[in-house]
């Protein structure tokens, strides 16, 4: 599973930028602002979601001139290639088309799996659970497509529930059908990342790797997983009070634990939290290499940073055994001279206000 070809037009930095490469990996290096981060965040966009920036399709969009934006791509999965295409028109939503036809989102889940660590995850430990929640979704996701649709249904029913609870509105009937919503949702949601974790913890268990392994568990505020339709009906009058729904999968948190040293990772150093994070990424590819025969395309922001060298060569060695396509950005080549002839090299810089790329 890898991409052939990328184009760009009009997404960011990029007014017109095209990237042909093969299976290995990518070095994309260049000054801050140059644009290399924009070009993995159109990337990430052939995979369901807001992308890695979570970005609106508006503000996608390519300044002053605020046109539509586009981004294509020829996948080739399993000696097949598609041709995939997302872009968006001012003010209107994205749109997805594989192979000529539209579809929705969840629909790329079928031609690419793709993972990523960005700087800001760098901080996923040590700053609120929503973070590690949608770190935990996007891990549950690549295992299970359908999770977002679990998740989708669970927000949905979840906002209609907390407005009549804002409104105090107390009659059970308003909430008996939207409770169960809830249930059958949240159920799924629950059952899904644990079977992530679990696929994970296996992956990271019998991997020979330089990066640290963490023990990670799912917790909730109120002590118990259990989720049900009962709970929502029990805790109607304390939610009331609260004006929003206190228990389910949307309270979960994860917890990791630096195994070696008995550590939770928020009271790791920095460079340990990296590594961590890296180990999980690394964990997460190769247990869907076990279940789909074919590593996902990764996607590593400024991923040298907090590295010492020997754990930049551990790196590339490891994602070349996985046999990845590796999309990687950092402000200098020599952060990536180990990989020599094994990946492709770019240069990404900036003139006029416009991102350029060439080798």
């Amino acid at each position: 599973m890898h991409l052939k070809r990328l184009e760009l037009s009009y997404f960011r930095s990029h007014r017109r930028t095209v990237v042909e490469c093969d299976a290995r990996p990518v070095v994309i290096h260049g000054p801050n602002g140059a644009g290399k981060t924009n070009l993995i965040e159109a990337i990430s966009l052939l995979s369901p979601g807001r992308g890695l920036r979570r970005a609106s399709a508006d503000e996608l969009m390519r300044r002053p001139q605020s046109l539509g934006w586009r981004v294509g791509a020829e996948i080739s999965q399993d000696g097949t290639v598609h041709d995939v295409d997302t872009r968006a028109e001012p003010d209107h939503g994205r749109i997805v088309r594989i192979d000529g036809k539209a579809v929705p989102q969840s629909a790329l889940s079928r031609i690419a799996r793709i993972l990523w660590l960005v700087p800001s995850m760098d901080r996923l430990w040590t700053e609120g659970a929503d973070g590690r929640r949608r770190f935990l979704d996007r891990m549950t996701l690549s295992f299970l497509p359908g999770h977002a649709e679990a998740t989708l249904a669970y927000e949905k029913a979840m906002r209609e529930r907390n407005r009549l609870l804002k409104d105090q509105v107390r009659d059970p009937v308003w909430y008996r059908a939207l409770e169960s919503q809830m249930a059958d949702a949240g159920r799924d949601i629950i059952a899904g990342r644990a079977h992530a974790l679990d696929k994970v913890a296996a992956a990271q268990n019998v991997a020979i790797t330089h990066f640290p392994v963490s023990d990670l568990k799912i917790v909730f505020p109120e002590g118990a997983s259990d989720f049900d339709v009962h709970i929502l009906e029990q805790n109607r009058q304390r939610d009331l009070a609260a004006g929003r729904t206190l228990a389910g999968p949307h309270r979960a948190d994860l917890q990791a634990v630096y195994r070696d040293k008995g550590v939770p990772a928020a009271q790791c150093s920095t460079g340990e939290q990296k590594a961590l994070l890296i180990s999980l990424i690394l964990a997460n590819a190769r247990a869907l290499k076990g279940d789909l025969g074919t590593a996902p395309v990764l996607l590593l922001d400024e991923v040298a940073a907090h590295l010492d060298a020997t754990r930049r060569t551990a790196l590339y060695d490891e994602m070349e055994g996985l046999g990845a396509q590796a999309w990687m950005t950092g402000t200098g080549a020599e952060l990536f001279a180990g990989l020599g002839e094994r990946a492709l090299h770019l240069e990404v810089t900036e003139g006029a206000g416009e991102s350029r790329i060439g080798p």
